[in-house]
């Protein structure tokens, strides 16, 4: 039913039941987008999200029941870029899609704005790569990714919980929706493993990137 939604969509798709068969569809290419359910035979969706998210800045959406909010704050923690509770709408499905697909679309207008330098890390936009000052790679998530450039084109300025859920998850934030935090948490250990923490916090009010950068 998925599949059929999307392709109705205009998109290619390729369906598969379980971990065995995903690793033998990825020989052919990574999409650019997975769609996961966490109730898989075998090894589950989260331990595959979490593999995923470590190996390529492909997104990742996870699928899960609407009562199991365990379930989505893990799907989170592991990688995940987004989160549908089932039942859903189909028309929900193919906003997030969209949503998450055009976040990789996104293009500098110049040359100055495709490289910011933040401490000891270079961020390529259009490359959608992090490397820290040896070269190396921080293998960010979509999600990281888009989070950081958000917060270091805005250095110094405090960005409210609300405006980034809305900028990472392209929906209306909910009081409780905590996902921003966790993906701020996830952020901070791959940035902050050679140096200060990068990101503070701000009681009641969001997050701020307070390191010198330079563009």
């Amino acid at each position: 039913m998925v599949s059929d939604l999307l392709r109705e969509a205009g998109w290619q798709v390729r369906a598969v039941g379980d971990a065995a068969t995903l690793e033998r569809a990825m020989a052919d290419g990574w999409p650019r987008l997975f769609i996961l359910d966490i109730n898989l035979p075998g090894e589950d969706g989260l331990s595959i999200c979490r593999r995923i998210s470590t190996q390529s800045a492909a997104s990742i959406l996870m699928l899960t029941a609407r009562s199991d909010d365990l379930d989505r704050v893990i799907g989170l923690e592991v990688g995940a870029d987004d989160y549908l509770g089932k039942p859903f709408y189909p028309r929900e499905l193919v906003a997030r899609v969209r949503a998450l697909l055009r976040r990789q679309s996104r293009t500098p207008d110049s040359p100055e704005a495709a490289r910011i330098e933040v401490a000891h890390l270079v961020i390529d936009k259009p490359g959608r790569q992090v490397t820290d000052s040896e070269g190396q790679d921080l293998n960010l998530s979509s999600a990281e990714f888009d989070l950081f450039v958000l917060l270091a084109e805005a250095r110094g300025r405090v960005l409210s919980r609300d405006f980034l859920l809305d900028a990472i998850h392209g929906r209306e934030s909910h009081y409780l929706d905590r996902s921003i935090d966790m993906l701020v948490s996830r952020l901070r250990r791959k940035i902050d493993r050679d140096g200060p923490t990068l990101i503070e916090g701000v009681r009641n009010a969001g997050y701020v990137l307070r390191a010198p950068t330079e563009t």
